[in-house]
């Protein structure tokens, strides 16, 4: 609309500049001024303010025809009669047209303003929408949240009570906390770690302190797994004869020595002969045992006899070692001659027993032991007897 203002006011200024200077020039640019015009002409019917060019489309037509009949008088320079038309028919159309569009911008500019101002109220009311929602859900969440914070609170302060009931021994401490969250779980977790260390505290207290191998606890626990899983197993009861002489006549130091050596050359010999999952305890004083697969035991009682006899004459001063014998008294307080030291290992089959029990197998080592040490040197034995 302001841009159609704009041409016909543009128009009137060359149309009066035409009808004085008589310039032909200016013709050619009344024409482009005119086709400017029914240009914005058919941009404001074809767009979003089609009912603003109905207005004026009479006004429109008739200011075409006037300014058609003032271009054949302007052809024909006929300046008398183009100005009568200027004056009688354009000016009026022109001025009638131009007033028509101001009113219509006029009647735009007051709706743009009036959508504003209900945009503007819309805003307001949506704003103070918001705003109570807003407050409504702090108002609303802030309990939640308190619940939560103490929620977490209680869960950390739990775990770190049961951090220090467990740092300071109290394996059994139980954290109190329940449900499925993360707290929970790690609750779990610790409880878990409570049983874990308590059982790395029994085997620490049950190995034994010289070579720190397993001890009785944890080669009962390792039979009794493998006879619930139902695994076939070899239990190998190693001992050293005649250590009690060796001990008296060497002393109380040389006699750990003896252990603690054996200790080591006893999982070098598993190592070497044995699985990953063997066991290797200390029963105390010069007993050990052996928990292996029925395949390895015999080539593992061969190598602990073999590493033992090399070993042995190590132990002795080179007056003993060549005499082959020490003299020393027996469990009864007789004075005898006893040979060096020797091993015997005595090798048990849980699969030579229908129902096999640690019980079992203990009587049978211990009745094979003895008779082993009744032999001359180091021997094994496996009992093959159902």
């Amino acid at each position: 609309v302001r841009d159609l203002q704009q041409n016909l006011l543009a128009q009137e200024n060359i149309e009066k500049q035409l009808l004085i200077i008589r310039d032909p020039a200016l013709k050619e640019l009344r024409v482009n001024r005119n086709e400017e015009l029914v240009r914005f002409y058919h941009q404001l019917s074809s767009g979003p303010l089609t009912e603003l060019s109905v207005k004026v489309a009479a006004d429109i037509r008739t200011y075409r025809q006037s300014d058609s009949t003032l271009s054949e008088a302007l052809a024909r320079n006929d300046w008398p009669q183009a100005l009568n038309i200027s004056t009688e028919q354009m000016v009026p159309i022109r001025a009638s047209l131009l007033e028509v569009l101001a009113e219509l911008r006029q009647e735009q500019q007051q709706r743009i303003n009036s959508d504003l101002s209900n945009l503007l109220e819309q805003a307001t009311e949506s704003y103070q929408l918001t705003l109570f929602f807003t407050l409504l859900g702090v108002a609303l969440s802030a309990p939640v949240c308190l619940i939560v914070v103490l929620s977490i609170h209680r869960s950390v302060n739990a775990l770190k009570r049961a951090t220090r009931e467990i740092a300071g021994g109290s394996f059994e401490h139980q954290p109190q906390l329940s449900g499925n969250d993360e707290f929970a779980q790690l609750a779990r977790d610790f409880s878990l770690m409570g049983h874990k260390l308590r059982e790395l505290e029994q085997l620490r207290l049950d190995a034994n302190p010289l070579t720190r191998l397993p001890g009785n606890l944890a080669i009962d626990r390792e039979i009794e797994m493998r006879i619930e899983c139902k695994a076939p197993f070899a239990h190998l009861y190693i001992d050293l004869d005649n250590f009690k002489v060796y001990s008296d006549r060497y002393g109380y130091n040389a006699g750990s020595d003896v252990l603690l050596r054996v200790g080591q050359m006893i999982p070098q010999a598993v190592r070497e002969y044995g699985t990953e999952q063997d066991l290797i305890g200390h029963i105390g004083g010069d007993d050990y045992v052996v928990i292996t697969t029925l395949e390895c035991a015999e080539p593992v009682a061969k190598k602990i006899i073999a590493d033992f006899t090399e070993l042995a004459p190590t132990f002795y001063n080179e007056a003993d070692r060549e005499a082959g014998v020490v003299t020393g008294q027996d469990r009864y307080g007789v004075e005898r001659v006893f040979p060096l030291m020797t091993i015997s290992v005595a090798v048990i089959c849980s699969d030579h027993y229908e129902s096999p029990s640690r019980l079992l197998i203990s009587q049978a080592c211990a009745r094979l032991k003895e008779f082993l040490k009744g032999q001359e040197g180091s021997n094994y034995m496996i009992d093959r007897r159902k």
